[in-house]
């Protein structure tokens, strides 16, 4: 296996066809189907099943091709690497963002790329912070800017701020902005993240979180979803004043300060231990990193940094 069969192999992954794939690879079609037979032979599996109207993948061509694509974009930053030895912040890099993260540097970070690294092609993916955690695990996205997450050997995570969490809703549900006890909140019909990774965002302690998940009456994957749902009145939630600034500022939500204990959760920067640093990885870092300072400082992003 070499990266031409692999080039190949996406090729026709991707078109579903011979002919087609042939075409886009610049390649007889001939060569082409004797370079995946060579592939199969090698895996001692099919890689696609022939049908009248082209190539279906099969299951274990499923695998090659998510495989497939790591590896060639693997050796393409290699080479770049090599070539450029840093001189120039150039090539491709792939950033999964917590929705937080988004709106607070997305359009920054975008802004900066295109005027200051014209020659980088940055992909930005916004998700709920579990969903984030799970790109970057999966070598989907470079890097990650993600919520409490777990401890794992081949992760490393840098803290880079921390929020407190606030008793959100209307008014009329959730009564006058002032301090509100846990216990005044677990009794409140409460609308959360749904369970699994993407719950772990809630809170830097998992025992208030499992008390408050308990009595959840729902649990969303959905921020805009969670927003609707607040202010039409049909629960509250725990959620950072950054995530629901507008509604806020409209009056449409109220925002109680969580007490006895208080409640917080931590942004941290993360990537994958086995993915070796780039140049470009290295810029991006310092870049979020400047960028949230940059937000925090302004008071456009309430939070404390520990960076």
């Amino acid at each position: 296996m070499d990266s031409r069969q692999l080039r190949y192999f996406i090729a026709v992954y991707e078109q579903r066809n011979l002919s087609r794939a042939a075409d886009q690879a610049n390649v007889a079609q001939s060569a082409l189907s004797h370079h995946i037979a060579n592939l199969e032979a090698e895996f001692a599996t099919p890689l696609f099943e022939r049908k009248p109207r082209g190539m279906e993948p099969t299951a274990a061509g499923e695998r090659l091709y998510e495989h497939a694509r790591i590896i060639l974009r693997a050796m393409a930053a290699a080479e770049r690497e090599i070539k450029e030895g840093g001189s120039a912040i150039a090539g491709e890099i792939s950033i999964g963002m917590a929705n937080s993260g988004m709106k607070a540097i997305g359009v920054p970070l975008m802004r900066t790329v295109l005027t200051k690294y014209p020659n980088l092609k940055l992909a930005l993916t916004e998700s709920l912070s579990g969903a984030t955690l799970l790109h970057l695990m999966s070598s989907e996205v470079d890097l990650a800017l993600v919520y409490n997450p777990p401890s794992e050997k081949d992760l490393i995570a840098e803290p880079v701020l921390e929020e407190q969490m606030f008793c959100v809703g209307t008014e009329k549900l959730i009564g006058k902005k002032r301090p509100i006890t846990f216990e005044q909140v677990a009794q409140l019909p409460l609308i959360l993240l749904r369970h699994g990774l993407s719950a772990r965002a809630l809170l830097d302690d998992p025992v208030p979180l499992k008390r408050l998940e308990a009595n959840a009456i729902l649990h969303l994957n959905s921020t805009s979803g969670m927003i609707g749902a607040l202010t039409a009145g049909l629960g509250c939630t725990i959620a950072t004043t950054h995530l629901v600034r507008e509604p806020l500022q409209a009056g449409a939500l109220v925002a109680r300060e969580v007490i006895e204990p208080k409640l917080s959760r931590t942004l941290y920067l993360c990537r994958l231990r086995n993915r070796p640093m780039t140049y470009v990885m290295e810029e991006m870092c310092r870049l979020i990193r400047s960028l949230i300072a940059e937000q925090v400082g302004r008071g456009a992003w309430e939070a404390t940094l520990l960076i």
